[in-house]
């Protein structure tokens, strides 16, 4: 007896369990929710009962957003094979990629919630707030810059497309008829 074949993850064609860029409207929707809950968190709970915001995220995702926008400078020198560059490991790329997807998410969660708490905090006129204001605005700023240099990453991991009359004959071409 054959067993039935299952479909492959996320639905029937080949290509379908291939994973793609990132979607700019998946971490619109991200941010957006993340910024809502950050407003309802912070307006039903006793605003000066809360320590003040801290520096180090905003030093932390400042950072993480340099580290990488270099990764991508490099990265994209190296794939394209320039003068002076050792080729790229293929492993290392992957995980750039992998690196690139998932703090492009964990940096719009971290800017929607501090779009939503700088926003909170410009309505609300206590001392605390003031006192927060730059620690929050410094937060949406970092954020925002390491959404940016992670799909700068991800952009640079893409291998550059090869003329037609430098590609290698694909074998699956040569045999019509066989998948």
């Amino acid at each position: 007896m054959t067993q039935a074949k299952s479909p492959p993850p996320g639905g029937p064609g080949p290509d379908r369990s291939r994973m793609g860029p990132t979607r700019i409207s998946s971490l619109a929707v991200s941010a957006l929710a993340a910024a809502a809950v950050a407003w309802l968190l912070i307006s039903t709970l006793y605003y000066s009962g809360i320590p003040r915001l801290p520096w180090l995220p905003v030093v932390t995702l400042a950072a993480l957003a340099v580290l990488e926008a270099y990764a991508a400078i490099n990265t994209r020198g190296r794939i394209e094979r320039k003068p002076g560059r050792d080729p790229v490991n293929p492993l290392l790329v992957a995980r750039f990629v992998v690196l690139a997807k998932a703090s492009a998410l964990a940096a719009s969660i971290f800017a929607g919630f501090y779009a939503g708490l700088t926003g909170w905090l410009f309505v609300e006129t206590t001392r605390a707030a003031t006192q927060d204001r730059p620690a929050a605005g410094g937060g949406l700023l970092a954020s925002l810059a390491l959404v940016g240099a992670a799909l700068w990453l991800e952009r640079s991991c893409r291998v550059p497309e090869r003329p037609d009359d430098e590609r290698e004959p694909d074998p699956r071409e040569s045999r019509p008829g066989q998948r």
